[in-house]
């Protein structure tokens, strides 16, 4: 099988943002992103940015178009939410965004009428059911595929400080589970989800997809479902590995740490340097220990097996990549990373929400409404911290 590998800006970005619909009053959730959709159908803005629907009808995907910076893709995201925003509150719903929804039950959620989810229900059965998880995805334009496998192994060394830093799913239907993400592992029962597998050139992953279609497993590349993957299409590298972030800022934050480690990547294979990798037994023991204590881990960061908290490695990071990110024009995004690390992430805000509330979760939904709500201001935010 030959993938061809379509030609992208280097490191340009794109973002998708899945989002919940719930009622205003419950803040349960509502089956009513078809009727949002149709209602949108007609927009002119729609040319900048795309609204979508998801598995399950609850939900609607907000996705940027390319933007040579990340503020310009965050700033198709807060537009489209403006858009979506306009036909949610004449009928009386609120958007949200967390890894996984506090109380809602998979079994009172619709599937959205399309093929292609009616497909992957029929095969993956109860755990296709139980997909009631929401991300984002981070898209980092490459501009030479053979950098595409050796720059992904290389993340997979982040993949836990990005599944920390964006830890949201503390909760699953109605109980708390122990962990900070708890998405992160329901997500991975999918075929072919899960951590990238460690290929070391293209020919090895049109192999891959040889042999996954020869076998009937999937179709195409669109359905390899690994935590950061190649996206051919789009030239990209898709990192997917985060769960759903509560805020604008949050997300550009995580965003503009995508961007710049790629770009370091990239420049490393420029001048002849080898990337960072480890053994994919480190890369999973580091997977678990992210999703079960979000930024409270201790992460294994090299192939000798050294460890350290990841909030220290990541302060290690920052500093290290914080010319990168100014040479990107990102810096101020960047420096969002330090506020979640100071803030203890979306997970840690829940949690605390919920132990004020004597464990009401429905004061933690309200909650995660009024956090999105303060989204979509940020350019404001922004231009406070100058």
């Amino acid at each position: 099988m030959t993938v061809p590998f379509a030609t992208s800006p280097r490191s340009t970005v794109g973002i998708e943002w899945e989002l919940m619909l719930a009622d205003a009053d419950t803040g349960d959730l509502v089956p009513r992103a078809p009727e949002i959709l149709d209602a949108l159908e007609d927009s002119t803005a729609l040319e900048r940015f795309t609204v979508t629907g998801e598995l399950l009808t609850n939900t609607v995907e907000i996705t940027s178009g390319i933007g040579d910076t990340v503020a310009a893709a965050v700033d198709d995201v807060a537009d489209a939410i403006a858009a979506v925003r306009a036909e949610t509150e004449p009928r009386h719903l609120e958007l949200l965004c967390a890894g996984s929804h506090p109380f809602a039950q998979w079994y009172d959620q619709q599937v959205t009428d399309k093929t292609r989810y009616e497909s992957l229900i029929e095969r993956t059965q109860w755990w296709g059911r139980n997909m009631m998880i929401w991300g984002i995805h981070i898209h980092v334009g490459v501009e030479d595929v053979n950098k595409v496998l050796p720059i992904i192994a290389a993340l997979t060394t982040y993949l836990p400080h990005l599944q920390a830093l964006s830890a949201s799913s503390p909760f699953w239907a109605g109980e708390r589970t122990g962990y900070a993400s708890n998405r992160a592992l329901v997500f991975q029962q999918l075929p072919t989800a899960g951590l990238p597998w460690p290929l070391d050139d293209w020919a090895q992953f049109e192999g891959y997809l040889d042999d996954m279609a020869r076998t009937g497993v999937m179709a195409d590349a669109s359905e390899v479902r690994w935590d950061i993957r190649p996206a051919p299409r789009w030239g990209t590298i898709e990192v997917r590995a985060c769960d759903g972030m509560s805020t604008l800022p949050e997300l550009a934050a995580v965003a503009s740490l995508v961007q710049t480690l790629v770009e370091q990547f990239s420049r490393d294979l420029d001048e002849g340097r080898e990337l960072p990798r480890i053994q994919p037994w480190f890369a999973r023991e580091n997977k678990w220990r992210a999703a079960r204590y979000g930024l409270d881990a201790r992460v294994i960061v090299d192939a000798d097996g050294r460890e350290e908290p990841v909030v220290e490695h990541l302060h290690e990071t920052i500093d290290r990549l914080r010319d990168v990110a100014s040479e990107l024009k990102c810096a101020r995004e960047f420096e969002g990373l330090q506020t979640i690390l100071a803030t203890g992430g979306s997970s840690a805000r829940q949690i605390a929400v919920a132990d004020a509330a004597d464990g009401d979760l429905r004061q933690v939904v309200q909650h995660l409404i009024r956090e999105f709500r303060g989204g979509p201001t940020l350019r404001e935010h922004l231009l406070s911290s100058l």
